[in-house]
C-alpha cells in the first residue's frame, strides 16, 4: 500500500508538472536561452517602484537595476550604497510583480579592494550574479581575484568613443587569458554611436558575451537615437542571429535613452519583433 501511495503521489505530481508546463509553455525566446530585461535607466525619471510597475506591465519577466537607484523622484543613491531595508523593498516589489533582479551596473570596480569588495559583496547579498563595468587596466587583476572568489561575472561595458572600451579590441584585450567569469556587456546602440558595425563588433567577441545592452538606432552616427528594435540601422535580426550562431545564453537588457517619459509603446513595438525575430530562428534550428 506505501508504494501505491508513493508512486500515486508520484504521478500527481508528474501531471501537476506538466499541466504547469502546459499552462506555461517555453518561448521561442526561452528556448534560445535568452532573457529580456528592462535596464532601470530606461525608466530613471520615475521611482524604482513605478519603473518596476511599468516593467511589469510590458510583460518582462526580468529587471537588471543602474549604478543609481531613483528611490522616490528625489533621492538617487548608487545601487550599493542602498540600505537592507531599502533593497529589500526593491526585490520584494519586483518578486510581487513575478520580476527577477539579473544584473547590475555601470558600477564602480576601482584598482582599491575595500571598495571593490563592497560591491561584490552586496551582488552576493542579493542574489546577482552579474556586475556590469568599466575598470580601468590597474583594476583588472583584482576584479578577476573576486570574481572567482565570489563566482560572480563582470561584464565590461563600452560606452562610445572616446571612452576606454568602445571599441570591442579594447574589450578582448582586457579578457585576454583571463577567467570567462570576464567578458562584455554589448552596448550596441553605444558601437553605432562610435561608428561600429554591431554584428562584427559582437563577432569579433564571440565566446566572451556575457549580457547585452541591446539597442537599435536610426542611424551610425553619434547624434543619431534610439527606436524600436528592428526598425533602425542597427541590422537586429543580423545581430540576433549571430548570437544564436554563438551559443550565446544570457540576457538583452533593453536600456531605450530616448522618449524618457513615455516611451513604452516604442518598446513594446521591439518586444514584438524580438519575439517574433527568435521564432524565426526557433524554426531554422
Amino acid at each position: 500500500m506505501k508504494t501505491l501511495l508513493s508512486l500515486t503521489g508520484a504521478l500527481l505530481a508528474a501531471g501537476s508538472l506538466f499541466a504547469q508546463q502546459a499552462a506555461n509553455p517555453a518561448s521561442p525566446a526561452d528556448k534560445l536561452g535568452w532573457q529580456v530585461a528592462m535596464h532601470a535607466y530606461t525608466l530613471k525619471e520615475f521611482p524604482i517602484a513605478e519603473a518596476i510597475d511599468k516593467t511589469a506591465a510590458l510583460g518582462l519577466k526580468y529587471m537588471s537595476l543602474s549604478g543609481s537607484v531613483n528611490l522616490d523622484g528625489q533621492r538617487k543613491p548608487r545601487t550599493i550604497d542602498l540600505s537592507d531595508e531599502e533593497m529589500g523593498a526593491i526585490r520584494k516589489r519586483a518578486q510581487d510583480a513575478g520580476i527577477n533582479l539579473v544584473n547590475i551596473g555601470v558600477v564602480q570596480l576601482p584598482p582599491d579592494e575595500a571598495q571593490s569588495r563592497k560591491v561584490f559583496d552586496f551582488a552576493r547579498k542579493w542574489g546577482i550574479d552579474t556586475l556590469v563595468a568599466e575598470p580601468e587596466p590597474a583594476a583588472l587583476d583584482l576584479v578577476e581575484r573576486l570574481c572567482k572568489e565570489y563566482s560572480i561575472k563582470v561584464a565590461i561595458h563600452n560606452h562610445p568613443r572616446p571612452s576606454r572600451y568602445w571599441n570591442p579590441d579594447t574589450v578582448l584585450e582586457a579578457v585576454k587569458g583571463r577567467s570567462p567569469l570576464l567578458g562584455a556587456c554589448a552596448d550596441t546602440g553605444h558601437w553605432m554611436r562610435s561608428g561600429l558595425d554591431p554584428v562584427q563588433c559582437l563577432r569579433k567577441l564571440e565566446g566572451r558575451v556575457i549580457c547585452l545592452h541591446f539597442k537599435d538606432l536610426a542611424e551610425r552616427s553619434a547624434t543619431t537615437h534610439d527606436v524600436p528594435w528592428g526598425s533602425g540601422a542597427g541590422d537586429v535580426k543580423g545581430m540576433m542571429t549571430e548570437l544564436k550562431r554563438q551559443g550565446f545564453h544570457g540576457v538583452f537588457g533593453i536600456e531605450y535613452e530616448y522618449h524618457w517619459q513615455n516611451s513604452s509603446a516604442e518598446i513594446a513595438q521591439g518586444i514584438k519583433f524580438f519575439d517574433a525575430t527568435c521564432a524565426e530562428l526557433v524554426q531554422g534550428h
